[in-house]
């Protein structure tokens, strides 16, 4: 139960207080639990869908991307903030790295962040309203199923950072315990479409892991973020794509 609530407790700005001393080790086996805090999440979202669906569908996405980014703190928009400026208006990994940490949001970020809740309101708007809580609480669980992945596969790179405590901790049980969460929680909500639509959603995070471990080496915080922030993005197209092509043949 510990380690559940300091998953929370990260992930969200829910007021959970932990009484005994969280120690490095903690935090690393905190982070196979970020799947089942992504579905407490998810399911905070969907109640969110139902309760302003009465009003009108716009309304009713607006709230969950306005209160998704409220709960979380914003903090993997942060991150994807700061990796389009990074990425984008550095160079070489010094810089990168370096604009990355500046705390101070440039036009490449601005630009990143309006986009991505652009495209994720025409991709919400897109999904039955029948559907749509089920589709949250799915697409949050594999966002934070990511971050576990990059956790997992890809080195560290700054000497010290939020995530660090939480990068040293994973091995491959932990994955495989994270990654059949997912499975079950898709398998059981979405039926047997959903491990397609994980499968295809994960391709663009990959391609995006792999350029990101290119241009720097491996993952900071900040790229853990932007990488569950493109997770929800792939998540959404994949599964509006699918259906699309369902519909067709």
């Amino acid at each position: 139960m510990k380690h559940f609530l300091i998953a929370l407790q990260f992930l969200t700005i829910l007021p959970i207080k932990i009484k005994t001393k969280v120690t490095e080790r903690d935090l690393g086996k905190s982070l196979v639990y970020f799947p089942v805090a992504g579905g407490v999440i998810g399911i905070f979202l969907a109640c969110v869908s139902l309760i302003f669906g009465f009003l009108s569908r716009d309304i009713s996405i607006v709230m969950v991307l306005f209160l998704s980014a409220i709960l979380t703190g914003a903090l993997h928009l942060d991150g994807f903030g700061d990796v389009c400026d990074g990425f984008f208006g550095g160079r070489s990994k010094e810089n990168v790295l370096g604009i990355m940490r500046d705390s101070r949001i440039g036009a490449f970020g601005v630009t990143g962040l309006v986009n991505l809740f652009l495209l994720k309101f025409v991709l919400l708007l897109s999904i039955p309203q029948k559907t749509l809580p089920v589709v949250l609480i799915v697409m949050v669980i594999f966002a934070r199923w990511v971050q576990v992945f990059a956790c997992y596969k890809f080195d560290y790179v700054r000497p010290q950072g939020k995530a660090k405590g939480f990068a040293k901790g994973i091995n491959r049980k932990g994955m495989m315990i994270a990654t059949c969460f997912l499975l079950i929680v898709g398998l059981g909500l979405g039926g047997i479409r959903m491990p397609v639509i994980l499968v295809l959603a994960s391709l663009p995070v990959a391609f995006f892991m792999y350029y990101v471990k290119k241009r720097i080496g491996g993952m900071t915080g900040d790229t853990i973020g932007g990488a569950s922030e493109i997770a929800e993005l792939s998540f959404l197209l994949s599964l509006v794509i699918y259906v699309r092509l369902q519909c067709i043949y």
